[in-house]
């Protein structure tokens, strides 16, 4: 079932960026894994996912060494400081950074451990009470803290929207999230690329790639409901 439910998100894709004549092959798809156990993550990958993402540091840790090393793991929940040191060096990219204490902290760690860790600034553009991220008016002057940091890149921007029944209604979010990175992009700041937009979820990925997402994080579109149990 993973592998057609893979298939489909793939198509589905495919098709929104057909829509919009946009090249599929700037979308990465990231399989969002968390609470799944491995076997459903080595059913994904047989067929053809490279790129998984996690919400918890410790099923980052846990799974690495279980899954083939071409894999590209994705911290794309809160992350607390105290955990950065145990993925510093195992992912490709951490989606949830929200503040200058978290962005040292990486800096920190992974300068111990010569590496150079892509980074996403997490902007609660619907503003909910219940998520983390900045204000977007608060994006540019974290940036322009951090962007001299050698062991850190920032390569753009990352939303979690809010949950709705009509996918239509989070275009506006989209929109507003590639706004502020084109904004960002044109100020020239050193060290920041704004290459990569992290929105849109099972609920509604196809019309954030319509809006310009480059990263789309879908776990129940591929791996079935998550069990809360775990």
């Amino acid at each position: 079932m993973v592998a057609e439910n893979l298939a489909q998100v793939q198509k589905n894709i495919n098709e929104s960026c057909n829509k919009i004549n946009r090249d599929p092959k700037e979308v990465t798809l990231i399989a969002v894994s968390k609470t799944k156990p491995v076997e459903m993550l080595k059913e994904a990958y047989d067929a053809g996912a490279r790129v998984f993402g996690e919400n918890k540091v410790q099923e980052i840790v846990d799974k690495y060494d279980q899954m083939p090393s071409d894999v590209k793991w994705h911290m794309i929940g809160h992350l607390q400081r105290n955990k950065v040191k145990y993925i510093v060096d195992k992912v490709a990219m951490i989606h949830s950074v929200d503040s200058l204490r978290l962005a040292e902290t990486i800096e920190k760690e992974a300068a111990k451990k010569a590496v150079i860790v892509p980074i996403l600034i997490e902007v609660n553009v619907a503003q909910e009470e219940s998520k983390f991220g900045l204000k977007p008016e608060e994006v540019v002057p974290l940036i322009e803290q951090i962007s001299d940091f050698s062991h850190i890149q920032i390569k753009g921007l990352m939303t979690i929207a809010p949950y709705v029944d009509n996918a239509e209604e989070n275009r506006e979010i989209f929109r507003e999230l590639k706004k502020l990175s084109v904004d960002i992009a044109a100020k020239n700041i050193n060290n920041v690329t704004m290459s990569v937009l992290s929105m849109g979820m099972t609920g509604d990925y196809m019309v954030a790639v319509q809006e310009g997402a480059t990263m789309v994080r879908v776990g129940t579109g591929i791996f079935g409901a998550r069990n809360y149990a775990l």
